[in-house]
């Protein structure tokens, strides 16, 4: 079981990946910066430093949610409308 720590901690990692994908993606060659629009990118690969246990632990606490092919978003995710 991981400590409330180790979870915060990556959890941490995990929004900061995520918002350096975001730029990342954002600032990419052929994108207009005047039409502006949000970036496409809503779920990731978590971090690899951390345990396979530390990610099912932040998805049973309703932080994180399984999106499909071991990619992960934050908060819950309810498919398809």
């Amino acid at each position: 079981m991981p400590t409330d720590e180790e979870l915060k901690h990556a959890y941490k990692a995990f929004k900061k990946r995520l918002k350096l994908t975001r730029l990342d993606d954002e600032s990419r060659l052929g994108r207009s910066p005047l039409t502006g629009g949000a970036t496409g990118v809503e779920s990731i690969i978590p971090p690899r430093e951390f345990s396979q246990e530390i990610w099912d632990e932040l998805v049973k606490r309703g932080r994180l949610s399984r999106d499909s092919d071991g990619f992960y978003r934050i908060g819950t995710f309810k498919g398809g409308v």
